[in-house]
C-alpha cells in the first residue's frame, strides 16, 4: 500500500507500529515465553505423529479430475487443497455443487482426501454460503479465505476493522456449519495480513475454533526478515495448515531486489526453519506450494518435479 502524503493520515506502519507496540505490552508475558522457544530454547517441545502431506492443486488445474487424481496418486501426497474461486482454480464457486462432489469421489477411489480447500470468500454472501454449505454437506471441515488488499483512497486501520467485521459473519456461519476459515499470510506492499500482527489484531477477539491462520513459512520469511520467529508464535495457537514453499532473494530484476519462488531445498527455507514449526504441537496438514511451475507445464515433467519436491519435505520430516 502506498502511503497517502496527507499530514492527518496514518500510514500502515505508523499504525502497525503503534498497535503491534500496545498489543505486545498487552500480552507481553505470553509471548516473552513463546518468543524464547523459537530463539532456540532448549525446553523439549511436544511431538506429534504423523500428519497429512498435501499438494495445492493450483499447478495442476488445467487437468480434468480423473487426470488430477492420477497425478496425486503418482505423486505421492495424501491429498489435495483444492482451489474453489473464480480465478485460477478447476472449480468455480458456482459450480461447486455439481463439480467438487466428483473431485471427492476421484480422489477418494485413489485412497486420497481433500481435507481443505482455497476460497476467494472474504465476506459472508449468498455466492459464499452455497461454496460453505457444499463444503459441510461433503465433510470437508477447513477452507482457505480470499486475499485482502489496503485501498489507497483510505487509511488501513479503517480497512482492518471492515476485515474483523466480516470475519466475525464468517465465524458466526462457520460455527453453524462445523467449519473452521484460515487466512493465509501474503508478502507483499498492499496484502492485509502480509504480517502476522495485522492478522493477530484482526482475529484476537473471534473465536479461535472457527478462524485460524493457514501460515505459510515461505511467505512469512519474506516479509518477516529476521523477526519471523517472534511473529509466528502470535497466531501458532489457530493455525489451519502450514504452507510450504521456498524462494531466494535476486538483486537482477527491473525493481532491484526481489523474490524468486524457487524448488524446496534449493533457497532459504531449510530443514532447520522447517524443525522451528512443524514439529510443534500442530497436528494439521502441511500443505506444499510450487510457485515457481509455470501454467501448464507438460505432464511428465510436472510429476517429476512435484514428486521431487515431495521426496525433499518428506526426508526432511523423517
Amino acid at each position: 500500500m502506498n502511503p497517502d502524503t496527507s499530514a492527518s493520515s496514518i500510514t500502515r506502519r505508523h499504525f502497525l507500529g503503534a498497535a503491534g507496540l500496545a498489543a505486545g505490552l498487552a500480552a507481553s508475558g505470553r509471548l516473552r515465553g513463546a518468543s524464547a522457544a523459537a530463539a532456540g530454547s532448549t525446553a523439549p517441545i511436544a511431538r506429534v505423529g504423523p500428519r497429512e502431506i498435501l499438494g495445492f492443486g493450483k499447478p495442476f488445474i488445467h487437468l480434468n479430475l480423473e487426470e488430477a487424481a492420477d497425478l496425486v496418486a503418482e505423486v505421492g501426497w495424501d491429498g489435495i487443497d483444492c482451489p474453489v474461486r473464480a480465478t485460477l482454480a478447476a472449480i468455480k464457486p458456482e459450480r461447486v455443487e455439481e463439480d467438487l462432489p466428483p473431485m471427492v469421489e476421484a480422489l477418494k477411489r485413489r485412497g486420497k482426501t481433500v481435507p481443505i480447500v482455497t476460497t476467494d470468500i472474504v465476506r459472508l454472501d449468498a455466492r459464499a454460503e452455497k461454496v460453505l454449505r457444499t463444503l459441510a454437506a461433503l465433510g470437508i471441515k477447513s477452507y482457505r479465505f480470499g486475499f485482502v488488499r489496503y485501498p489507497k483512497d483510505r487509511p488501513a486501520p479503517q480497512r482492518l476493522q471492515e476485515f474483523s467485521a466480516a470475519l466475525r459473519d464468517l465465524s458466526a456461519i462457520n460455527r453453524e456449519l462445523g467449519l473452521r476459515g484460515g487466512y493465509q499470510n501474503h508478502s507483499g506492499t498492499d496484502y492485509l495480513g502480509a504480517t502476522i500482527w495485522e492478522l493477530w489484531l484482526a482475529m484476537k477477539d473471534l473465536e479461535p475454533g472457527t478462524v485460524g491462520l493457514c501460515y505459510d513459512i515461505g511467505q512469512a520469511m519474506v516479509e518477516g526478515g529476521l523477526s519471523w520467529p517472534t511473529q509466528m508464535t502470535l497466531l501458532q495457537s489457530q493455525w489451519l495448515a502450514i504452507q510450504i514453499k521456498d524462494f531466494v532473494w535476486e538483486n537482477a530484476t527491473p525493481r532491484g531486489w526481489d523474490v524468486r519462488w524457487c524448488p524446496l531445498g534449493q533457497g532459504r527455507v531449510t530443514p532447520a526453519v522447517l524443525d522451528t514449526i512443524a514439529y510443534r504441537t500442530f497436528a494439521g496438514p502441511l500443505i506444499q506450494h510450487h510457485e515457481h511451475i509455470p501454467p501448464r507445464m507438460p505432464r511428465a515433467e510436472l510429476v517429476a518435479s512435484l514428486k521431487r519436491e515431495f521426496e525433499t519435505l518428506r526426508s526432511w520430516l523423517a
